[in-house]
C-alpha cells in the first residue's frame, strides 16, 4: 500500500510542477509577444489583442479600471465645462484651483497645462485630499461618543475659542489644541491606507541597523507605526492626552519623527499639508461646535471595527445631530 501511495504521490509532484512551468513558461511567452507587437511597424491597423495578452486573474486591475471610469465619469465633463468657460470668455475669474491650472501661461500666453494634465492633477488631488482629512473626521468623532468627555472636552474647547456667534474659521486652528490632538490621535489609530506611498531609496543608507541598498522601494506601515508598543503607551487605546507634552506645546498633525503618518514628511511628503491641517481641523471643529452628536436610541456604543480593506470604519457613522448655534449662523 506504502508503495502505491508513493507512486500516486509522485506523478502528482510531477504534474505540478510540469503545471508551475506552463504557467511561468505562459507568461513569459506573453511578455515576449507583446514586446514583438510594441515594437512591429507594419502590424495592421486596428485594436490589438491587450485583453486577451494582458489578462490578469487577480481582479485588482479590473476593479481599479472600473472606479476610475466611474471617477471620470462624473470628474471629466466638470473639468470640461469650465474649460470651455474660460476659453469663451464666460468666466475670467480665479475662484479656485481648478482656476488657476486652467488660466496658467507660458511666456508666449500659451497654456502650460493641457486637458489632460489638468484631469489626472485634479484626479489626484481629490484621491489624496478626501479620503485622509474624512476618515480622520469620522474616526474621531466616532471615538469621542464611545467616551463623552473626550467629546466634551473638545466641545469646550471650540466654544472658549469660538463663542456662539460666528462659526469656526481657518485662523480659530491654532488655538484649537485638543481638536487637533483629536485629529492626530484619529490619524495614528485609524489610518485611511495601511501603508504611504512607495519611495524608492536613490542611495544606500543605514536606519536603524538595517542597510537599505540603492533603488530599494521602501513602504512604511502607518499602522506598524502609529500602534507601535515601543513609542506609545496604550497603541491601541484613542487618548488625545498622549499628544501633548509636559508644556502642553501647539499641537501639529505633521510628525517629522514619524512616530505616526498623517501628511508624510520629507522632501516626498504631502505638498498640501497646511491645507490638509486646516480642512481636517475645521470640518471637526465645525461639526462639534454647531451641533450635539448622540447615537441613535438603539446604538448603546458605535461599533469601531474597521473594513477588511483599509483603516476605514467597516460601517457608515451614523449619528444624530441637534443645532447648538443661533439659526441665523447655519445659513450664512
Amino acid at each position: 500500500m506504502g508503495y502505491a501511495i508513493a507512486f500516486l504521490c509522485f506523478p502528482l509532484k510531477l504534474f505540478a510542477i510540469s503545471l508551475l512551468i506552463m504557467v511561468f513558461g505562459f507568461r513569459i511567452m506573453i511578455k515576449v509577444l507583446r514586446y514583438e507587437l510594441l515594437k512591429n511597424p507594419k502590424l495592421p491597423p486596428g485594436p490589438k489583442p491587450w485583453p486577451i495578452i494582458g489578462a490578469r486573474f487577480d481582479g485588482h486591475k479590473g476593479k481599479v479600471k472600473k472606479g476610475m471610469r466611474t471617477m471620470k465619469k462624473y470628474h471629466h465633463p466638470i473639468v470640461e465645462e469650465r474649460m470651455k468657460q474660460w476659453s469663451d470668455a464666460s468666466k475670467a475669474i480665479e475662484e479656485d484651483l481648478l482656476d488657476v491650472m486652467i488660466s496658467l501661461k507660458d511666456h508666449s500666453n500659451k497654456p502650460i497645462l493641457t486637458s489632460k494634465e489638468i484631469k489626472a492633477l485634479t484626479i489626484e488631488i481629490m484621491l489624496g485630499g478626501a479620503d485622509n482629512p474624512s476618515n480622520a473626521v469620522e474616526c474621531a468623532l466616532a471615538e469621542m461618543i464611545n467616551q463623552p468627555n473626550m467629546l466634551q472636552l473638545a466641545t469646550e474647547e471650540v466654544d472658549r475659542v469660538v463663542g456662539k456667534k460666528r462659526m469656526v474659521e481657518e485662523s480659530d486652528v491654532p488655538n484649537l489644541n485638543y481638536v487637533k490632538a483629536c485629529v492626530r490621535e484619529a490619524f495614528r489609530l485609524h489610518p485611511v491606507v495601511p501603508f504611504n506611498p512607495p519611495h524608492v531609496s536613490a542611495n544606500d543608507t543605514m536606519i536603524g541597523n538595517y542597510f537599505i541598498p540603492k533603488g530599494s522601494h521602501v513602504l512604511l506601515s502607518r499602522q506598524g507605526l502609529g500602534q507601535n508598543p515601543k513609542v506609545w503607551t496604550e497603541p491601541h487605546v484613542f487618548k488625545p492626552e498622549q499628544h501633548f507634552n509636559n508644556e502642553k506645546s501647539m499641537i501639529s498633525l505633521s510628525d517629522p519623527d514619524l512616530k505616526l503618518i498623517s501628511f508624510g514628511t520629507g522632501r516626498r511628503g504631502c505638498p498640501a499639508a497646511i491645507l490638509g491641517t486646516s480642512m481636517t481641523v475645521v470640518l471637526l471643529a465645525r461639526l462639534l461646535h454647531a451641533f450635539t452628536w448622540t447615537a441613535p436610541p438603539n446604538v448603546s456604543t458605535i461599533n469601531l471595527a474597521k473594513s477588511h480593506n483599509g483603516g476605514m470604519l467597516a460601517q457608515p457613522l451614523v449619528l444624530l445631530p441637534k443645532p447648538r448655534l443661533p439659526p441665523v449662523l447655519y445659513y450664512m
